[in-house]
């Protein structure tokens, strides 16, 4: 299934990494469409995130990491902090006010990185933007 992924006006092509993270990519794709808006992380470094409150994906860690390269996306599925979804434009050390987190890294960008740090910058500076999942 192809994955496209629409941010602030700008198109990027993912893939879903279904052999490392099969619940959460099934998990997701039963939403999409997927829109909402991204902010800046507050502890993370260089990423954006979407805050999802108590949305439970009813899953568990799968194909988890605390430092996610760019383009990379991840899923916090809850527990000591929120539910999130955090996409790595830079250097990320994933955490929150309560330490470091781990989430399951599900899609992965595979066209567009280099305007990635661009979106991190109008994001910090600019607010929230608008973010689209969608299957293409």
């Amino acid at each position: 299934m192809g994955l496209k992924i629409t941010i602030a006006g700008k198109a990027f092509e993912a893939r879903f990494e279904s052999e490392a993270a099969p619940a959460t990519c099934a998990a997701f794709q039963a939403r999409l469409p997927f829109e909402s808006k991204i902010v800046h992380v507050r502890w993370s470094g260089e990423a954006v995130w979407i805050p999802l409150g108590d949305t439970q994906f009813g899953v568990g860690y799968e194909n988890h990491t605390s430092f996610p390269a760019p383009g990379q996306i991840l899923l916090y599925p809850g527990g000591i902090s929120e539910t999130e979804i955090l996409l790595a434009y830079g250097g990320v050390h994933f955490a929150s006010k309560m330490g470091q987190l781990a989430g399951n890294h599900f899609i992965t960008l595979t066209s567009g990185l280099e305007m990635l740090p661009e979106i991190g910058r109008a994001t910090l500076w600019s607010g929230a933007q608008t973010i689209r999942f969608e299957t293409d």
